[in-house]
């Protein structure tokens, strides 16, 4: 559109190719930028260290039950010092968590990052899980679905609760658990007596809705029947280590596998490189001008 004559005056200097050839830069720099930021990378030198251990599936509960302090300094504090040790005292282990109250999440997949266990573990409390209650079908399924494979050993649940069960279906679980192959361990934390629960808020004993006061009472039968019905154990918690050493005599009876530790693995990074490429490829494109070579001399 426009007069030709006007037209070829005015574009007589610009030259099409050269500003293909920006556009082409810009395009591979930005390319080539995305996959810097993928920060791709290859195995290096030194391979990932070969274990041999057993997957190991933790079940936490931390339902407002386990505030209880008949375990000084409560409940939930003891189990998760518990636990601290544990995976300490299993280095070639695989470890997975599972917070549960009225729901069960996963908290940390299947891993041998011992560092990253012991945060997860460290940060656990009541406000994890937004649906209070104790289901520990909920537990043992979300355990289940934790383990990487479906080989028939190598593996253990270890539920940590007081055992006080809100849904019926916690027998008929563990048993489906058993049939896979996995052992499952039961800890129960806290007194068969029981205790009141202390708001934090208020400072003051928890109360229905009645307005009595609650009582949260360590509920055995249910965990001895989970970990006899699974060749498990059951260990009514009362020192870190004595009930890791029991816990430990137990788990020596699993097969143990071997794996790869990725977390031990060195890797070698192109994401420099790219991004030098990148960067090249725009600095290139400033200085190259869209009129002829002719018309610039």
């Amino acid at each position: 559109m426009g007069d030709k004559k006007l037209i070829d005056d005015l574009t007589s200097n610009f030259s099409f190719r050269l500003s293909r050839l920006k556009y082409v830069l810009l395009f591979f720099a930005f390319s080539i930028g995305i996959l810097a930021a993928m920060n791709p990378r290859r195995a290096g030198a030194s391979s990932a260290h070969t274990k041999k251990g057993i997957d190991i599936a933790i079940a936490l509960d931390v339902s407002n039950s386990m505030l209880a302090a008949d375990l000084p300094p409560n409940r939930l504090e003891r189990a998760k010092q518990f636990i601290s040790k544990l995976i300490q005292d299993r280095p070639n282990d695989r470890f997975a968590l599972i917070l549960f109250a009225g729901k069960a999440y996963l908290q940390m997949p299947l891993s041998a990052d011992q560092g990253s266990a012991l945060l997860f573990v460290s940060a656990a409390s009541p406000q994890s899980v937004p649906q209070q209650g104790t289901v520990i079908s909920e537990a043992l399924k979300m355990s289940e679905r934790a383990f990487v494979n479906d080989k028939q050993n190598y593996k253990s649940v270890i539920l940590i609760t007081d055992g006080e069960d809100h849904d019926d279906d916690a027998i008929h679980t563990a048993e489906a658990l058993a049939d896979q192959g996995a052992m499952i361990n039961t800890v129960g934390m806290g007194s068969v007596t029981g205790t009141t629960i202390i708001d934090a808020t208020t400072g003051t004993a928890k109360t229905d809705e009645a307005g009595n006061t609650i009582v949260s009472k360590l509920n055995e039968t249910i965990l001895q029947e989970i970990a006899d019905r699974t060749h498990g154990i059951y260990i009514h918690f009362q020192d870190s280590n004595e009930s890791i050493q029991l816990l430990n005599n137990q788990l020596a009876q699993i097969d143990k596998k071997a794996y790869s530790d990725l977390a031990s693995m060195s890797f070698i990074n192109y994401f420099l490189v790219l991004a030098a490429i990148s960067l090249l490829l725009m600095v290139i494109e400033i200085f190259i001008h869209e009129k002829k070579l002719a018309a610039l001399l």
